[in-house]
């Protein structure tokens, strides 16, 4: 029986499907299959961890898409897909993990016995549940079809968000806020870092009222210090000191879809330099806002950022946000849009990103970012409301 609880309506799913098969046959691709877990719940419901092994969805243009996957996932699928139960597939235990048979090997028998082993068979190539071994092994089993890339033809069909998915990024919004004023309330000198972690996890999971929370696709960044001039550090055991800023990159997650929020907190007297940083990253921040309306490119944001940072003597050139939505480990961006000066991508209302212009210097570092809605009209919606600073704790 098809899932009985879908994260959305039937006619949202077959919205996306459509979009799918749209551009499948502006690309004339006979067959999809899409190996990325966030293109796989997005177009079919299936939320389970079993990204850690070859999976996917086959899209046809004819016929509702297969779910195809370990055998012992198979009950996952039929638990959370939309489609009914002759469309999960399941291969046998002996290909997980062998050095002498693989997985698509049984993909390749499927899409033969259905009539595409001399087809156009588009491939997710650029993708990190994608092997190097897997596409070797499909080349091998079907010599007569053409293997063509379609890196990301799911994700942009993604980008627009829907009014269902947008009142799921509200929700995660919610829980990132009580995230963060966790973190304000809970770090001080002496507490060790894996305490506070462990309370960030906690709020998160817990989730806000009845948005109860997911698990992110990045665990908590909160590097201190000198560190901080580090982007993408966790944490260990050693305390929070006096004199030093260390900024938290968090997510809030709500069925599987993300609200990334991230702020610094400073103990102690912070020097003049990380002032007038954040007083530039705040300036630029409300001029990437103002930037970030439809009909805008996405270039626009960060020439705009940059802009204000530029004028008080920072120079910044490194990408600043990208889309968010749904998503799986190890990453919560899309992979198509992104807020850099070249990126000449139209903005439209219903795209989400993460505004993102952290600073990370020769030795300190400053993260205050916002999590963005574009609307029909005026300036960028935060989906979060807390202040837009540095907060500071004697």
């Amino acid at each position: 029986m098809p899932a009985a609880e879908l994260p959305f309506s039937r006619k949202e799913y077959d919205r996306r499907l459509a979009k799918v098969r749209r551009a499948m046959e502006e690309r004339d691709i006979d067959v999809l299959f899409v190996e990325d877990p966030s293109n796989m719940a997005w177009i079919t419901g299936y939320d389970g961890w079993s990204f850690y092994v070859h999976q996917g969805v086959v899209v046809f243009h004819d016929a509702d898409p297969i779910w195809w996957g370990r055998a012992q996932d198979v009950n996952g699928a039929v638990r959370t897909v939309w489609m009914a139960d002759a469309h999960v597939a399941g291969y046998a235990d002996h290909y997980v993990q062998s050095p002498v048979r693989h997985p698509m090997q049984d993909l390749a028998a499927l899409l033969r016995d259905r009539g595409y082993a001399g087809k156009r068979i588009g491939l997710e190539l650029e993708n990190y549940y994608f092997s190097a071994k897997a596409f070797l092994v499909l080349k091998e089993e079907l010599p007569q079809a053409e293997l063509v890339d379609a890196t990301a033809l799911v994700n942009w069909q993604r980008a627009v968000k829907s009014d269902e998915e947008i009142a799921f990024m509200r929700r995660a919004g919610r829980i990132a806020e009580k995230i963060v004023d966790g973190i304000v309330e809970r770090v001080e000198p002496g507490r060790p870092k894996n305490e506070v972690v462990a309370e960030i996890l906690g709020d998160a999971v817990r989730g806000v009222g009845d948005a109860w929370g997911d698990y992110a696709a990045i665990v908590p960044l909160l590097p201190s210090g000198t560190d901080a001039a580090a982007p993408h550090l966790t944490w260990d055991n050693r305390p929070f000191v006096k004199g030093e800023a260390t900024f938290f990159e968090i997510a809030g997650c709500y069925r599987r879809y993300h609200t990334p929020f991230c702020r610094t907190v400073f103990l102690g007297k912070p020097p003049q330099h990380i002032l007038d940083a954040e007083k530039a990253l705040a300036e630029g921040l409300e001029a990437g806002l103002e930037a970030a309306r439809s009909g805008n490119t996405a270039g626009a944001v960060a020439r705009a950022l940059f802009g204000s940072l530029e004028r008080a003597g920072i120079k910044k050139d490194s990408r600043c946000g990208y889309s968010i939505g749904i998503s799986y480990p190890p990453d919560w961006g899309e992979r198509t849009i992104s807020f850099r000066t070249d990126d000449e991508t139209v903005l439209e209302a219903g795209m989400t990103f993460h505004f993102m212009p952290g600073l990370w210097m020769d030795d300190w570092g400053l993260e205050i970012t916002e999590s963005i809605l574009i609307r029909e009209s005026g300036a960028a919606e935060c989906f979060c409301d807390r202040p837009r600073k540095l907060f500071v704790k004697d």
